[in-house]
């Protein structure tokens, strides 16, 4: 018997912290912060349902939809604003990239035209060895092709985070029409169940 008793006071303990951690859970939950898809959660735990001829539909606040609906707008301007700044940042790379390339090509023509000259050559008006003058040359190269590296990563870098934005705006809009069409069909669902009411009023009157 006092075997039972332990058992019961465990089960009611264990049915008290699932609660907790439920109604916690839903606490968390708002339309005033996170993802998108823990708004509609929200809205989901938020809304009233009943059940009638055997089918359950689900009631949701108007303010719960109005404010859900300018959240999903506000995150697709912002993915809009977003690719449009990455598009261009690219489009500065890429004309970036172009001068480089050719300043890459004029310095390599001046250094196979120099290095057919005689040792020593004017350097901004200053006679250096050849050399010397190849070094300096050489390390515009090298400073000039670091930078096209430099700028041919962050072009690639920046061309996946667009494609990412891309593709999060994708599905974001996906869900955010999949979860329209599914909030109109449940309204359309209500309003019928509501003029059926209506007329059944009108008939027993």
């Amino acid at each position: 018997m006092k075997g039972y008793k332990i058992l019961a006071i465990v089960v009611a303990l264990f049915a008290f912290n699932l609660q907790f951690a439920q109604e916690t859970q839903q606490q968390d939950l708002s339309l005033d912060k996170g993802t998108i898809d823990s708004q509609f959660e929200y809205v989901y735990k938020k809304s009233g349902n009943y059940r009638a001829d055997g089918k359950r539909y689900e009631v949701v606040r108007i303010i719960s939809l109005d404010k859900l609906r300018r959240n999903v707008i506000d995150s697709l301007k912002a993915q809009y604003k977003n690719a449009a700044e990455l598009e261009a940042t690219i489009s500065g790379h890429e004309s970036t990239i172009s001068s480089l390339n050719k300043q890459l090509e004029d310095t390599t023509n001046n250094l196979s035209s120099v290095t057919e000259e005689k040792d020593s050559m004017s350097f901004l008006g200053i006679l250096v060895s050849k050399i010397t003058y190849n070094t300096i040359l050489w390390s515009i190269i090298a400073g000039l092709l670091g930078l096209m590296l430099f700028f041919m990563y962050k072009f690639r870098r920046s061309n996946i985070l667009t494609q990412e934005a891309k593709s999060n705006l994708s599905e974001l809009e996906t869900e955010y029409e999949d979860h329209r069409r599914r909030a109109l069909e449940r309204e359309q669902k209500i309003s019928r169940q509501l003029q059926d009411e209506i007329n059944k009023y009108k008939k027993t009157k």
